[in-house]
């Protein structure tokens, strides 16, 4: 039984989805970075954020929103934030499959700009690996980005 370890309360995990989080600006950004997660698809988008802030090891200390769009800069969305309470109800899996041509992007701290494209790799949903716990971060690839870089005087 896998349980997600970011909500308000424990859910016995059903299926498994591996995302891929690859950082697409920030203002402080300094070289590429991705991360591959293990969600289970009754995560909420509040869970998604809550794991991603912990691969990043960020403070989560901002506003942020996912929205689902055909670009990054793309005028028509569709948002999931705090302002319509769609992060809490709206569970991963049923994003996917994203219409097409669309994707998923998530937008940490206004000021600073993070912004994420989220993918859903080509991989089946798998059941739940025993005494695993989900989410979890299972690859990184490149330098993670420092949230509050130390500036020089």
């Amino acid at each position: 039984e896998g349980k997600c370890r970011f909500s308000n309360y424990w859910k016995i995990a059903t299926m498994i989805l591996t995302l891929k989080i690859k950082l697409l600006f920030g203002l402080y950004t300094k070289d590429d970075w991705e991360g591959t997660l293990e969600v289970d698809e009754s995560a909420t988008l509040l869970d998604l954020h809550d794991a991603i802030q912990h691969a990043l090891q960020f403070d989560n200390d901002h506003m942020y929103e996912f929205y689902v769009a055909r670009t990054p800069r793309s005028g028509a969305r569709v948002h999931f934030d705090d302002e319509n309470g769609r992060l809490y109800d709206t569970e991963i899996g049923t994003l996917y499959p994203l219409p097409a041509k669309k994707n998923l992007f998530y937008l940490f701290d206004y000021g600073d700009s993070w912004l994420f494209k989220i993918s859903k790799s080509r991989h089946a949903p798998a059941e739940p690996v025993p005494h695993v716990e989900y989410p979890r971060l299972i690859h990184v690839k490149g330098t993670r980005p420092e949230q509050y870089p130390a500036m020089d005087e």
